[in-house]
């Protein structure tokens, strides 16, 4: 009789915000307190990575609940010309 594997992935919206002096913060608006950093974008991105993970461990460890994860919600940047906004000349 074969093992049947089950794999389960949780999606976490993750905000990068860029630093001054270059790389990443991130932080995961879901999971209070899970804050990170990166160099480079995929550093910043292989961090937040383990620090999801981390944090659900220790969740998990403590038999805490694991929250929802964002499946239906997405962020996305949204540009707004503000060259000429209402207030332009005021």
């Amino acid at each position: 009789m074969s093992k049947k594997i089950i794999e389960k992935v949780l999606r976490y919206n993750a905000v990068f915000e860029p630093c001054e002096e270059g790389g990443f913060v991130v932080t995961v608006p879901k999971l209070s307190g899970v804050v990170t950093e990166g160099d480079t974008y995929e550093e910043a991105l292989s961090n937040v990575r383990d620090a999801i993970y981390g944090y659900l461990q220790v969740l998990s460890e403590n038999n805490e609940e694991i929250p929802e994860p964002d499946e239906k919600v997405f962020t996305m940047p949204i540009d707004i010309d503000w060259s000429k906004g209402m207030f332009a000349g005021a």
